[in-house]
């Protein structure tokens, strides 16, 4: 199992806002460039939602639907596969206020379920699964800063793999 990891600062902002933001799904196609399709068919404010996804990898797509679980007032989204291409896929974000700020966490486990190609999947389907969520929060708000190491690209590499 791969375990993914983001942390964003998002600058002069409420958490409550990030948060509503954060949730608009269907907006993540225009935001960040591996994003497919992203279509919600029940949506915060909900309690609970569920959306459909499809990612650029490698020369093909990722696809999955997810049940996400919405909890405003302790800022977290929590979200599982259903159906899709991976054999499993789970994670949260956590948005809480930090003084002026808002702290962005994204976390996530996946697993394809196939051993004998995870050496070559799943650090693929980890950069691109980051750099979605990077570019998402990025294209949100002006005022972002993403810690950790990592570098964003919009070319055509960057979105299907190299392959």
């Amino acid at each position: 199992m791969r375990h993914v990891e983001l942390d964003a600062v998002v600058r002069s902002e409420k958490a409550g806002h990030v948060f509503e933001n954060v949730v608009q799904w269907e907006r993540y196609p225009q935001l960040a460039p591996h994003v497919r399709a992203a279509t919600a068919h029940s949506a915060f404010p909900a309690a609970k939602g569920s959306s459909s996804w499809e990612l650029h990898f490698r020369s093909g797509l990722l696809r999955w639907t997810e049940e996400e679980r919405f909890v405003p007032e302790r800022g977290e989204i929590h979200f599982e596969q259903t159906d899709g291409d991976f054999d499993s896929f789970a994670g949260q974000w956590h948005i809480t206020q930090s003084g002026d700020d808002v702290l962005v966490r994204f976390e996530a486990d996946f697993d394809f379920g196939i051993p004998s190609l995870e050496g070559i999947l799943d650090p693929i389907a980890e950069r691109v699964i980051k750099e979605t969520v990077a570019w998402a929060v990025i294209g949100l708000f002006d005022r972002t800063e993403i810690r950790g190491d990592i570098a964003l690209s919009t070319t055509e590499a960057a979105v299907t793999g190299g392959a």
